[in-house]
């Protein structure tokens, strides 16, 4: 084989390796855009379900508290009962 002929395949190898990888590459880049389209839509559908649960955390919160009122509550009822009794029995000696 002559250096020509040597010379002319190689750059025919040369420059389809270079088109194979320049179409790897828009593929890549592509791909990349759709990933990006869909991470976008994923993380607007995940502000909207938070903001929607938002609720649930607060409606937690709120049971929380009124267990604390409904204690506090039965406490000053137990107390009152307490005194009344006192007071009662106080009353008929």
């Amino acid at each position: 084989m002559d250096p020509i002929t040597l010379w002319t395949w190689s750059l025919m190898a040369g420059s389809a390796v270079i088109v194979i990888v320049a179409v790897l590459l828009l593929a890549i880049i592509a791909t990349a855009r759709r990933i990006d389209t869909h991470a976008l839509a994923i993380w607007q559908v995940g502000k909207t379900i938070a903001g929607n649960t938002v609720s649930i955390w607060m409606l937690n919160r709120t049971n929380q508290v009124a267990r604390d009122i409904l204690a506090v509550a039965q406490s000053i009822d137990a107390t009152t009962q307490s005194l009344a009794e006192k007071l009662g029995k106080g009353g008929e000696t």
